[in-house]
């Protein structure tokens, strides 16, 4: 019986306690965000927090879980209104994206703890590979996060919400399915 919170959502799994939590919020839970990268821990793209720390997601057995709580980047802030969501949209960190969520994981849990992050301890805190190189807006992008979480500094607004795919189809008509042309068709 593996049993624990997710998201602030009770949660109980009925996977084998030695699934990865990686596959379990994956495949069991549909929070996709968790994203896969190496599976042994290396490049941190899997990164949640547990009980407030970040830790690789794919080394961490669902079974030694009980009773924990489990935040991905789903329920860090939905309306993207987190210090470290605003400060990597207005720094521009994301390139290709892939590892930006466990990023924002480790970048989160780590102004939770350091007020000021000094550039060693965002090093020693954020071992998140980016085959993209986002690593000098990454560092000024946790400078501004930490800022904003101390109140040093407000974005005017919060990134927008995530468009829903039917919102994206009436807004974007060009990406809207066409019917097949064809003869006799205009």
């Amino acid at each position: 019986m593996t049993r624990f919170t997710v998201n602030g959502q009770a949660v109980h799994y009925r996977l084998d306690p030695e699934t990865p939590l990686l596959w379990a919020l994956r495949d069991a839970s549909n929070l996709t965000g968790t994203k896969y990268g190496c599976g042994t821990g290396h490049c941190w793209a899997c990164t949640v927090h547990i009980d407030g720390r970040a830790v690789a997601s794919c080394q961490v057995p669902i079974g030694a879980l009980e009773g924990s709580v489990v935040t991905t980047v789903e329920g860090l802030a939905p309306d993207r209104s987190h210090p470290v969501q605003q400060a990597f949209a207005a720094e521009s960190v994301p390139q290709c994206g892939y590892c930006i969520p466990g990023m924002v994981m480790a970048v989160a849990a780590l102004i939770e703890r350091s007020e000021s992050p000094s550039d060693a301890d965002i090093d020693a805190s954020i071992p998140n590979i980016c085959r993209c190189g986002v690593y000098p807006r990454l560092r000024e992008a946790v400078r501004r996060a930490a800022r904003m979480r101390r109140g040093a500094e407000q974005i005017e607004a919060a990134p927008p919400v995530r468009v829903e795919p039917g919102e994206a189809a009436r807004t974007a008509p060009s990406l809207m399915p066409r019917e097949p042309r064809g003869p006799g068709r205009r």
